[in-house]
């Protein structure tokens, strides 16, 4: 009689939970959410990279909410107007592209042990954000590259390294144009750059120039004689430093080779250390 009363019980419970599992079988096909076939198509379009660079999670994330209706189709800095144009088919809309072109960020700064002073010496995490809370960092000139390398890790293809003179340097032919470099650095030294600019001023301080002699060999002195060898290159000064307009189509390396403290250097692919 026991037995009977065990085998009895198991069945009941064996039985309980068949019935169960197939009402949740019936419910999750009765009450799933079909997921817009648009999305996956945008999903596919899109680089994969996840990088975050138009704002969203991932990939996923962002071809949900453009389908929703709500977000730009040209959020993808990856992708570029090719992926926006594929979008923009999927969607059956029409896509202008922005006359904008493609930007990539650099480092304005060649300020290193040999050419720069250092108010202290740091020994803590080796995190730009953490040296940056002290002081405003280590160097003497408060614009410049502090060198721990927080723009390397957050960077999703390893398009940024130490170039041979212990420097940060960004490799434009890498980059994919994700901002998070230019995000996370503390000092804004890391700036955005058109992808065909063939010189960049390396140099953020805005010190008078005076001041900047005595604590770097290699920063912007606002002498302004970039601006009189190249007058059609770009070149402005203001704010005691110089700056370039990539839309002036003139020559810009007579400026640089004149430049006495040499910070206007071309964006070139440097050797890494």
């Amino acid at each position: 009689m026991a037995l009977v009363r065990i085998v009895y019980a198991v069945a009941s419970v064996a039985g309980l939970g068949i019935f169960l599992g197939l009402g949740l079988a019936v419910a999750s096909r009765l009450l799933a959410v079909r997921k817009d076939e648009r999305v996956e198509a945008i999903e596919k379009a899109l680089p994969g990279s996840n990088c975050g660079a138009c704002g969203f999670a991932g990939c996923a994330a962002y071809a949900a909410e453009i389908v929703g209706g709500e977000v730009a189709l040209d959020l993808c800095t990856v992708g570029g107007a090719n992926v926006a144009k594929r979008i923009a088919e999927i969607l059956g809309v029409d896509y202008e592209a922005k006359e904008e072109g493609r930007r990539v960020p650099q480092v304005h700064c060649r300020g290193g042990r040999q050419t720069t002073q250092y108010a202290f010496d740091y020994s803590g995490v080796q995190d730009c954000v953490a040296l940056y809370t002290l002081f405003g960092g280590d160097k003497v000139c408060k614009y410049g590259c502090l060198g721990l390398g927080s723009c390397m890790r957050v960077c999703p293809v390893d398009a940024i390294y130490y170039d041979s003179e212990g420097l940060v340097w960004v490799n434009k032919e890498v980059c994919i144009s994700c901002g998070r470099c230019v995000d996370i650095c503390p000092t804004g030294v890391m700036q955005w750059l058109p992808y065909e600019a063939d010189y960049v001023v390396a140099c953020s301080s805005r010190d008078k120039g005076g001041q900047v002699r005595k604590y770097c060999k290699v920063g912007c002195i606002a002498c302004k004689i970039c601006e009189k060898k190249s007058p059609e290159g770009g070149y402005k000064v203001e704010d005691n430093l110089s700056r370039i307009d990539y839309t002036a189509g003139g020559d810009r390396r007579e400026a640089a080779e004149a430049c006495p403290t040499k910070c206007i250097i071309a964006n070139d692919i440097h050797p890494k250390r």
